[in-house]
């Protein structure tokens, strides 16, 4: 098929593919003349817990007492407030815009005192009583494996939940997805030999108390997690690697209900831990389904 000789401009072929031209509005089109319709003051029924965006993307640095120490990552957040009864909506980009400022600042570094920081001035610049901050991350770290000492990165899956409240002040969850090997206790019981193993994953939320953590949180979490575990993962492992991996999973065998009380017997014995939720999911290698086993503790009762 043959092009036709009369070109059409790119005008042209978007009017031909259905734009029209722009209407002559009557609406005012300066800020200071446009209607606010969330600015209202009238009793609209309820106060509302949250109010906000979600899933917005960000650059964001992660300080890590693990190599790498500071790492220029992707965070996705939530930033909500709270809404009085009598406040129709709250203007959204400007929460957005704040975090923007803090980018603009020194860089959005995910430290505790930032984020509490960015929840107050959220509340402050909204006029409202609360705010929530929440954030997701990768946590990536060097790890060397057991024998010959090759180094390779691994990673968790961590977030952040900061709230403040003008009368609370601050309080902090933290939480961590790590993977790690168990072992089946049973199936090393009745087998005359081997035993079948498989990828677990242990995750963790708690309550945090700034003022009492000895350690970096994700440091926290992630040290319970693997500890407990039939074996460590490994980016890297050679042949000796493998043995020595292989032998120590068989040597600590584990069952799912094994792990969230053994990982939450070392948060019990951190001071800076207040309240704790532990679960751990196997990918059964011998099943199609997945076993899991959770607990939940509560210090303060």
């Amino acid at each position: 098929m043959t092009i036709t000789n009369t070109w059409l401009t790119k005008p042209e072929r978007h009017v031909l593919f259905g734009s029209v031209p722009p209407v002559k509005g009557v609406k005012p089109t300066g800020k200071e003349e446009m209607a606010d319709l969330q600015n209202k003051d009238e009793d609209f029924l309820f106060s509302l817990d949250a109010v906000g965006v979600a899933s917005v993307k960000h650059p964001v640095v992660v300080i890590s007492n693990r190599a790498p120490y500071e790492q220029a990552t992707v965070g996705t957040f939530s930033l909500t407030t709270s809404l009085r009864q009598d406040k129709k909506g709250i203007n959204m980009s400007r929460l957005t815009e704040v975090l923007h400022e803090y980018q603009e600042k020194d860089g959005l570094r995910l430290t505790l005192e930032q984020l509490s920081a960015l929840a107050k001035e959220l509340a402050d610049r909204m006029e409202q009583e609360a705010a929530i901050v929440e954030v997701s991350f990768p946590w990536f770290f060097t790890r060397e494996s057991p024998v010959l000492k090759k180094p390779g990165m691994m990673h968790a899956d961590a977030h952040l939940t900061v709230s403040y409240h003008e009368e609370k002040g601050i309080s902090v969850r933290g939480g961590l997805k790590a993977a790690v090997t168990t072992l089946c206790p049973c199936s090393k019981e009745i087998s005359e030999y081997s035993a079948h193993n498989q990828r677990g994953y242990v995750t963790i939320e708690a309550h945090l108390d700034l003022q009492q953590l000895s350690r970096d949180w994700k440091e926290i979490f992630l040290t319970a997690a693997e500890t407990n575990a039939s074996s460590l993962l490994y980016p890297v492992l050679k042949r000796p690697d493998e043995k020595a991996v292989t032998e120590r999973a068989y040597e600590n065998p584990r069952f799912v209900e094994d792990m969230v009380r053994l990982v939450a017997a070392d948060l019990y014995e951190e001071e800076g831990i207040i309240k704790f939720t532990v679960e751990c999911r196997n990918e059964e290698s011998i099943h199609l389904h997945d076993a899991v086993a959770s607990v939940t503790f509560d210090k303060t009762k």
